[in-house]
C-alpha cells in the first residue's frame, strides 16, 4: 500500500456532520509514547488514523496493534463521514471496525446542548441478544477512558432494569430489533438524534424474518442523507444489496473474505469414527490431552443436552449453551466460559456466530453442521488474533453427506485419519 493511497481522500465529503479536526490537549497520565508499533509494509497501524487520545488508550489496553484487513478497509471511509457496505464474517474484526468510527467521531463532536433524555446518537442494531451483549461489551471496553455513555436493550432480559440504564444521555445503544421497538412504542427511547446507524449481521436479520422490524426502526431515524450508516453481512446476496441501497447513501462497498483455507492459524482435523464411538471418543480426548478451553457443537438442543450431561458425569468441567437455556443463565455460562471456570462449552450453532471468546484453543464438531457456512463460523472460533487453534471434527455414518458439501464450500480437502491410538 502506497504512501498517496494512504492519504487520498474520497472525492465527495457528502456528510458535513463532521469538520476538520481540532486539536487535541495530551493528557499528562498516558500518552502515544507509551503504545509504540513499528510501521511494517503492507499492514495499517490504528496510529495512522490520528484517533483521539483516549480512544488509543483503550486500544492499547486492549492489545491491538495492527488493524485487520477490514478494520483498514473501513477505517479509510468511515472516518470521513462515508457510509459503509461491507462483507465480513464473524471474527475479522468488523465490530472494532464500526465502534472505533463511531468513538472517534463523539469525542471530537462532544454531545450537543440539550440531547434528550433516551435519545442515542449512534444505534447499532444486531439480530440476537448474545451478540448484541457481546457488542455493548467491546463497547464498554474501547470507552473506558471516556466519558461516553453504552447501553443496550435485548430481549429476554428485565425490562425495567434494561429502562433504569439508559439513564438521561446514551451515546451508543446496541439493540435486538423486537425489544428496541417495544421501548420506542412505550416512548422510553427517541430515535430522531441518531448520528449513526450500524446494521450488523444483516443476513442473519433477513434469514430470522427480522426484516420487517428493521424497516419500521430506520423509518423513525433520521433520513440517509442526515445520517452515517453502516451495513456489514457476511454474504452480499441481491436481497441484502438490495435494502443496503435503500438504507445507505453513495456507500463505499468493502469485500473482505475470510474462508477456511487462508486461515492458518487453524489446525483441522477429521476423525473417521463410528456413531457409536463418538461419546467414548469425546470423553478420552478431553480427558487425556491437554485441551485448555474447548467449544463442542452439536446439531440439535437434546443432543447438546446429552453431551452436556455426559461430560459432567465424566469429571468434566463442562455447561451447555442452547435456546433451551435461559437467556440469564446464558449470559452467566459464557462469562464463566470466558473467565476459565467452564473448559467445556457446549453448544448449537446459536452460539457459532458473533460470540467473540478469546483463546479457545480447539473446537471440536462432534456432529458435521447441515450448512457448510456453519463450519466456518464454529472453527472460526478458535484461531483467533494470531493465536494458534485446534478444529476436530468427528466423522460417522451420519455425517458422510455433508463432507463433500463442506469441502466444496471451503474449496480445500479435509485430512480424514483414524483417531490417536488409545482413544477408542
Amino acid at each position: 500500500m502506497s504512501e498517496s493511497e494512504q492519504t487520498t481522500a474520497p472525492a465527495q465529503n457528502r456528510k458535513p456532520k463532521r469538520r476538520r479536526r481540532k486539536p487535541r490537549r495530551r493528557q499528562s497520565s498516558w500518552d502515544l509514547r507509551q503504545f509504540q508499533v513499528p510501521a511494517v509494509a503492507g499492514k495499517w497501524r490504528f496510529h495512522d488514523f490520528d484517533l483521539p487520545l483516549p480512544l488509543m488508550r483503550a486500544i492499547h489496553a486492549q492489545g491491538f496493534e495492527y488493524c485487520t484487513p477490514i478494520q483498514a478497509e473501513a477505517l479509510r471511509q468511515t472516518l470521513l463521514g462515508g457510509d459503509i457496505v461491507g462483507k465480513a464474517q464473524t471474527g475479522t474484526g468488523k465490530t472494532a471496525a464500526f465502534l472505533i468510527s463511531v468513538m472517534a467521531y463523539f469525542l471530537e463532536e462532544p454531545t450537543p446542548n440539550g440531547q434528550k433524555p433516551g435519545a442515542p446518537r449512534a444505534l447499532i442494531i444486531a439480530p440476537t441478544r448474545e451478540l448484541a451483549l457481546q457488542i455493548e461489551k467491546d463497547a464498554k471496553a474501547l470507552a473506558r477512558f471516556t466519558q461516553l455513555n453504552v447501553a443496550s436493550v435485548v430481549g429476554g432480559m428485565d425490562y425495567q432494569k434494561q429502562r433504569d440504564s439508559l439513564g438521561s444521555k446514551i451515546d451508543i445503544l446496541v439493540a435486538t430489533p423486537g425489544r428496541l421497538l417495544d421501548f420506542h412504542q412505550k416512548r422510553d427511547i427517541d430515535l430522531n438524534e441518531v448520528e449513526v446507524l450500524v446494521l450488523d449481521e444483516a443476513d442473519r436479520m433477513l434469514s430470522m424474518g427480522f426484516i420487517p422490524d428493521v424497516k419500521r426502526i430506520i423509518r423513525y431515524t433520521p433520513k440517509k442523507e442526515e445520517r452515517q450508516t453502516f451495513l456489514f453481512s457476511a454474504t452480499f446476496t441481491d436481497d441484502i444489496l438490495n435494502l443496503a441501497s435503500q438504507w445507505t447513501l453513495d456507500p463505499a462497498h468493502v469485500e473482505i473474505e475470510v474462508t477456511v483455507e487462508n486461515q492458518a492459524d487453524i489446525d483441522q482435523r477429521v476423525y473417521m469414527v463410528s456413531d457409536d464411538d463418538k461419546q467414548r471418543l469425546l470423553v478420552n480426548l478431553l480427558q487425556q490431552e491437554s485441551f485448555e478451553r474447548v467449544m463442542v457443537f452439536g446439531n440439535r438442543r437434546d443432543l447438546v443436552r446429552k453431551l452436556d450431561d455426559l461430560l459432567k458425569k465424566a469429571g468434566v468441567s463442562a455447561a451447555m449453551l442452547s435456546g433451551d437455556v435461559p437467556q440469564n443463565q446464558r449470559i452467566k455460562t459464557l462469562e464463566s466460559f470466558r473467565e476459565g471456570e467452564i473448559q467445556v462449552l457446549v453448544a448449537t450453532d446459536v452460539a457459532g456466530r458473533g460470540i467473540h471468546i478469546e483463546d479457545v484453543s480447539h473446537v471440536i464438531n462432534y456432529t458435521l453442521p447441515e450448512d457448510p457456512e456453519d463450519y466456518v463460523h464454529r472453527i472460526g472460533r478458535t484461531g483467533r488474533a494470531g493465536a494458534k487453534g485446534v478444529s476436530i471434527s468427528f466423522v460417522g455414518e451420519e455425517d458422510a453427506f455433508s463432507l463433500p458439501e463442506i469441502e466444496r464450500y471451503i474449496n480445500d480437502k479435509l485430512p480424514c485419519v483414524h483417531p490417536p491410538e488409545g482413544m477408542l
